[in-house]
């Protein structure tokens, strides 16, 4: 169950209410009065509880299904065990979500300026903004309205946030541009130098680092990730991107639209990005290399060169999927003899 202390609950919905919300249809119309006041698993137990039903993996387990009531698809709908109340659409994971909106919200608070959040003179800070405790905010930052900035957060000199942008607690972030509906989880650091050096007479001598983060709308950059700036040209990230935790991305690197990158991926200098790449955890990009639109890069995966648009890759180095899969086989026949 959703732990109230955490989301306020929107319900009780009645199942007439939740077939609009989920596009849904009752396979028993008499039941359109039911009510349900909780979203849960799919062997919760408990009266008033809705859950949901999508996964042929786990296609064993309708039976066991306790709800009050469930979400599934045609494919399923006749199995489900007697007593449940059936509801049917073409996509039940997009109609969980849409439900889990409808129901809960997140406990935030109010739209306020902490006292102890510290702002500069000539900072400038958008309509019904929460800055919260702590909060540093320097010299010609521009804060979007509606904006969330959350306990001991620092924004630097010269950043711009647009409206609807959300920083979590002890996020830092600096020579950053960023569009509208950012979420930037806590801990992240945006903007910081990139790893730039020559070796001068057995000396590391850095590299002054003189871009910018660029950061299109609607995105998110998970918990303790690492966004360098860039060079000289800027670092991009491109709207619609999805960034885990625990990511770095290194200086000049530039991300098209819709970009997905899973935990613990680490982006080297330089590399591009067209729209919609996927990297599963782990991947590791080498420096100056060109990712096509739509690639697929397995987990763990050793990229150290140039992959084709809508190309799905494996292994380190990297080879096409079929392939990788190929070599296993190859070689646990091998290991076996």
């Amino acid at each position: 169950m959703v732990d109230s202390r955490f989301y306020k609950n929107n319900g009780p919905f009645t199942l007439a209410e939740v077939c609009k919300i989920c596009q849904a249809e009752l396979v028993d119309e008499s039941k359109s009065e039911v009510v349900v006041k909780e979203v849960a698993d799919i062997l919760s137990e408990g009266e008033g509880t809705i859950s949901f039903f999508f996964d042929k993996k786990k296609k064993d387990k309708i039976a066991e299904i306790k709800t009050t009531a469930c979400v599934t698809n045609k494919e399923f709908a006749a199995l489900m065990p007697a007593g449940v109340v059936v509801l049917v659409c073409d996509n039940p994971k997009d109609a969980s979500v849409a439900l889990k909106y409808a129901m809960y919200e997140e406990i935030l608070p109010p739209a306020q300026i902490c006292a102890t959040a510290v702002i500069s003179p000539s900072a400038k800070i958008g309509n019904n903004c929460y800055i919260g405790d702590y909060v540093v905010i320097g010299d010609n930052v521009e804060i979007g309205d509606n904006c969330r900035l959350e306990p001991a957060c620092v924004i630097s000199s010269g950043c711009k946030l647009g409206n609807n942008c959300r920083i979590g607690s002890h996020a830092n972030i600096m020579h950053t541009i960023m569009g509208n509906n950012v979420y930037i989880y806590g801990g992240a650091r945006i903007g910081w130098d990139g790893f730039g050096f020559n070796t001068v007479q057995g000396q590391h001598k850095r590299i002054p680092q003189l871009g910018r983060v660029i950061i299109g709308n609607d995105v998110e950059i998970g918990a303790n990730t690492c966004i360098d700036r860039g060079a000289l040209n800027d670092t991009v990230i491109g709207d619609g991107c999805r960034i885990d935790n625990l990511v770095q991305i290194a200086h000049n690197d530039k991300l098209g639209r819709g970009c997905v990158l899973v935990s613990q991926v680490g982006v080297a200098g330089s590399c591009t990005f067209g729209d919609y790449v996927v990297c599963g955890g782990q991947v590791g990009i080498a420096d100056h290399i060109n990712i096509g639109s739509q690639a697929q890069l397995g987990a763990q995966s050793g990229i150290m060169r140039d992959i084709e648009p809508g190309a799905a890759v494996m292994g380190s180095p990297a080879i096409g999927f079929r392939d990788f899969m190929k070599q296993t086989a190859c070689i646990q026949k091998l290991w076996k003899k």
